[in-house]
C-alpha cells in the first residue's frame, strides 16, 4: 500500500506550487528590473520575488518586455490553441472509428 501524501494532524502539508497569473508575473518582473537597476544580484531578487532562479529566467523569456494586457492575450490564445488541438484530436478519433466501422473491422 502506498503512503498518502496528505498531512497528518499536527504536521505541515506537502509543498504546493503556486500558479501565478501573467499579470502577477509581469508585476514581479518590473520589481526585479528595478532591483537589478539598484545593483542587486539575481539571487537576491529571486529571494525577494519568492521564486527560484530557473523560474525567474523562464519568466524573463516568456514575459520579459510584455505589458499585462499582452500577456493576458497570450494566455488566452494558448488556451484557445489547446482547446482546438483537443477538438481536432477528438475529430480524428471519430473519423478513424467510422472508417473501421465502414470497413467492417469491429
Amino acid at each position: 500500500m502506498r503512503a498518502s501524501l496528505s498531512a497528518r494532524p499536527g504536521q505541515e502539508k506537502p509543498h504546493e506550487t503556486q500558479a501565478h497569473t501573467p499579470e502577477q508575473i509581469i508585476r514581479k518582473l518590473r520589481i526585479a528590473e528595478q532591483l537589478l537597476n539598484q545593483g542587486q544580484t539575481v539571487a537576491d531578487i529571486c529571494r525577494t520575488l519568492e521564486a527560484s532562479a530557473p523560474t525567474y529566467h523562464r519568466w524573463q523569456q516568456l514575459y520579459g518586455g510584455m505589458k499585462a494586457t499582452e500577456a493576458k492575450r497570450l494566455k488566452e490564445l494558448e488556451q484557445e490553441s489547446t482547446r482546438l488541438r483537443r477538438l481536432l484530436a477528438d475529430a480524428e478519433l471519430d473519423r478513424a472509428m467510422l472508417k473501421e466501422l465502414a470497413e467492417g473491422h469491429f
